[in-house]
């Protein structure tokens, strides 16, 4: 019998997550090239894996209407968030393209429902807003009201600095998305302080397609970890996806990590990463104090 996935519970909302989640980005973006049978081994591979909360979003072109078609035969077996705030895609995913309005929220959560074919969704985050949007678009009050309604059971918002603090003041998210990762660890100390204050925290980013995509995955960012010989630490037979991944989750208040691929290998590869567990204590530690010296 395969090995389960480690779950953890997200936060104050109680749900019981794996800790490697998946992410729909990247698929919503490729989508017209995958056939639609590679679509659906893909969600399968996916659930087969133990896999038990998968990240989407209205914008991710047909990701929502792929997944209301290729996996709703299987909601009992996952947790489903998406995000509001977002613009028809015309086919084109464009992140940046968003209506901060109590309007547009409603009327994209009301498309996303029926896209999915769902009474309801279990985590709902805003995408990527300002704080300034936040307060003149009343959209704290916009999800709140969905969830009065039942169409959401928890609200989030993806997010970062220099919005993240305030965000966190207010008191009213049960879940943030955060970017993060040992090549992108700016948000290391407010992911501290969310789960501290009992945020779930999701984690985007942590490592991408895998090398050279892992995190941000620039180049200066590659060289950083070369030169700081984070190779070293490697176990045996482990690539420096995996450990990036690892590293990531070994972040004591990080819950779940949603990692975006077309590749059922990459999958694989994630979560054989994952049963690894965190790394060692000693490990972790050192490989923190060189990430550090390498951004300094």
């Amino acid at each position: 019998m395969p090995e389960k996935l480690p779950r953890v519970v997200l936060g104050r909302t109680g749900l019981e997550v794996t800790r490697l989640g998946f992410g729909t980005a990247l698929h919503g973006a490729s989508r017209p090239r995958m056939p639609l049978e590679q679509v659906k081994r893909l969600y399968d591979g996916v659930l087969d894996s133990g896999i038990n909360f998968i990240d989407t979003a209205h914008d991710y072109v047909d990701s929502e209407e792929m997944i209301g078609r290729l996996a709703a035969h299987r909601y009992s077996e996952f947790y489903l968030a998406s995000k509001c705030g977002c613009t028809e895609s015309d086919g084109v995913q464009d992140n940046s393209k968003h209506e901060w309005t109590r309007d547009n929220l409603i009327r994209g959560v009301e498309v996303s429902l029926e896209r999915l074919g769902r009474d309801s969704i279990d985590v709902m985050q805003l995408h990527n807003p300002t704080v300034e949007e936040c307060e003149a678009g009343g959209l704290v009050e916009a999800l709140e009201e969905m969830r009065s309604r039942g169409m959401v059971c928890f609200i989030g918002v993806s997010t970062t600095v220099p919005h993240l603090p305030t965000f966190l003041e207010w008191g009213v998210f049960d879940v943030f998305q955060i970017p993060y990762s040992a090549l992108e660890p700016e948000h290391d100390e407010w992911i501290t302080k969310a789960g501290e204050a009992g945020i779930g925290i999701v984690i985007r980013g942590g490592i991408a397609q895998g090398e050279p995509n892992v995190g941000l995955g620039t180049t200066d960012r590659w060289a950083g970890f070369r030169r700081e010989g984070l190779d070293e630490l490697l176990e045996d037979d482990e690539s420096s996806s995996s450990f990036i991944l690892r590293y990531t989750l070994s972040h004591p208040h990080v819950h779940t990590v949603i990692v975006g691929t077309t590749s059922l290998d990459h999958l694989a590869e994630n979560v054989k990463a994952t049963l690894r567990g965190p790394l060692s204590p000693n490990v972790y530690t050192e490989a923190k104090r060189r990430l550090t010296a390498a951004q300094a």
